[in-house]
């Protein structure tokens, strides 16, 4: 996320700094993904969280684990302590229980040292997040290699520069996403599209995410979904998008907003995560990746939202 996250992550202090709580109109999800809502909702309030997808499954017993092979922490969470100690945090995290990682920014080590402290680790990278530039570019070859040799099987670009935020731009960037799509299929990878709050804007009356959405193969480019910056953004149900575009959001970025918006460990913020879970699987989603931009002690954290998606049931 680098550039793009800190951007974000700087929006996000100016609002609390001027005591910016999302208003109204910043729909949070369909369906009551405000949960228990600061927990100073009423007990019908905290039914209408819970949603009716999630009622009918809890009345009819069909609930579900996620998989402990799909469990996993997106390693910009724990980037103060990598940098310190990389496979030292490795070690922790696989102690947590974790099973796979998504990397995102390599601490001076090099793909190949990554991979060796993964294997000595027991943890497997499924993606790795490089800047669109490169993903765009000649780098792309080089790119794909890496994530070849890291054992992931998604190349993710994290945002999209400021200079294309218009349809005009994310025409482009679906044009060129297509492109490295197809480099990619022909390593045996895929490429995906990670979002932030500005995705979701609407501009001259066309959401902008929903552009990728319509005008990149499906064959080729999927998408994580950020749960956090896209409740941040106003945007859709993830059950809509799920059942909308069936099979395109192989990995999501797990993530949970406090009350006043900032962020939060997950399952102890306002986002209601069984709902958005109960239509992953039209989705497609077969990674659950922890994500918190800026965590008091990352390793409690870790710990915190690890237990919460080992017993969420959906």
């Amino acid at each position: 996320m680098d550039d793009a996250q800190r951007h974000a992550t700087r929006n996000l202090e100016s609002q609390s700094a001027h005591g910016h709580a999302p208003g109204p109109g910043r729909r949070l999800f369909l369906g009551g993904l405000l949960g228990a809502a600061a927990a100073a909702a009423t007990a019908g309030a905290a039914r209408a969280a819970t949603g009716p997808a999630a009622s009918t499954s809890a009345e009819t017993g069909q609930t579900r684990p996620i998989p402990p092979s799909a469990i996993g922490m997106h390693l910009y969470t724990m980037r103060d302590p990598l940098a310190r100690d990389f496979e030292g945090t490795l070690e922790k995290l696989a102690a947590i229980g974790y099973a796979t990682v998504g990397v995102s920014g390599r601490h001076g080590h090099s793909a190949a040292d990554i991979r060796r402290m993964l294997d000595a680790t027991g943890l497997k990278a499924v993606l790795e997040h490089v800047a669109y530039e490169t993903v765009t570019g000649s780098g792309l070859p080089q790119a794909l290699e890496d994530v070849r040799t890291l054992g992931g099987k998604w190349i993710v670009v994290p945002s999209l520069p400021g200079s294309l935020l218009s349809p005009a731009g994310y025409r482009e960037a679906a044009r060129k996403l297509n492109q490295a799509g197809l480099t990619a299929r022909d390593a045996g990878l895929k490429v995906l599209f990670h979002n932030h709050e500005p995705d979701h804007r609407t501009v001259n009356g066309q959401q902008l995410y929903d552009i990728l959405l319509a005008e990149t193969d499906p064959h080729l480019v999927g998408f994580e979904l950020d749960l956090y910056w896209a409740a941040k953004g106003g945007a859709k149900n993830p059950a809509d998008y799920f059942n909308e575009n069936r099979h395109r959001f192989p990995a999501l970025h797990v993530k949970d907003m406090a009350p006043d918006g900032d962020f939060a460990d997950v399952g102890s913020g306002v986002l209601d995560f069984r709902h958005m879970f109960a239509s992953a699987r039209r989705g497609g989603v077969k990674q659950w990746l922890v994500e918190h931009d800026r965590p008091a002690d990352p390793f409690a954290s870790a710990r915190t939202s690890y237990e919460y998606l080992r017993d969420v049931r959906f």
